[in-house]
C-alpha cells in the first residue's frame, strides 16, 4: 500500500493565535491570557494531547468494528507531565517534552475488564499518534 501524506499547514500573526483551515474546519491554538494569550482556544500541547486522545479513540472504533465488537463508547484521558523550563529558555536537565504520557480509558462494552485491557493494548499497537510518541519519528526542519 502506498504511503499516504498528511499535511496541516498553520499561520501565526502578531499574537500567540495560531490558525488553521484543515479540510474545511477552522482550528485555533493560542495560549492563556496569563500567558499572554487571547485564550482563543487551547495550547499546542493541550491540542497534542487531544490527538492522542482522539486517534486512540478513532483506532478502538475501527478496531470494534473489524471485530464485530459492540463498542458503545468510550472516555480517553491522556495526561503528560512536562519541566516547562526548556521551553521557557531557561537550563534544564530535562527534555522540552512530556517525560511521559499517560493513557487512561473507560470502555462502555461487554467485555471483561481483561478483555478491555487486551482490546486497549491492541488499539494502542495501530494508533500512529501513539506509535510517533512510542517511537522516535525523524523530524526535519527547513525553511520555507
Amino acid at each position: 500500500m502506498p504511503n499516504k501524506v498528511v499535511s496541516v499547514s498553520a499561520t501565526m500573526g502578531n499574537s500567540y493565535t495560531i490558525t488553521a483551515d484543515v479540510r474545511g474546519h477552522h482550528l485555533t491554538i493560542d495560549q492563556p491570557q496569563n500567558a499572554r494569550g487571547n485564550n482563543e482556544g487551547p495550547t499546542p500541547l493541550e491540542l497534542f494531547l487531544f490527538s492522542m486522545s482522539g486517534c486512540v479513540a478513532t483506532i478502538a472504533r475501527t478496531v470494534a468494528m473489524q471485530e464485530r465488537l459492540e463498542l458503545r463508547g468510550m472516555e480517553v484521558i491522556a495526561e503528560g507531565e512536562l519541566n516547562p523550563a526548556g521551553l521557557l529558555g531557561k537550563p534544564t536537565e530535562d527534555r522540552t517534552g512530556f517525560q511521559q504520557i499517560r493513557i487512561s480509558a473507560t470502555i462502555d462494552a461487554d467485555m471483561t475488564d481483561a478483555e478491555k485491557a487486551e482490546f486497549l493494548d491492541r488499539v494502542c499497537d495501530r494508533c500512529p499518534v501513539h506509535d510517533n510518541v512510542k517511537l522516535s519519528s525523524e523530524v526535519v526542519h527547513q525553511l520555507g
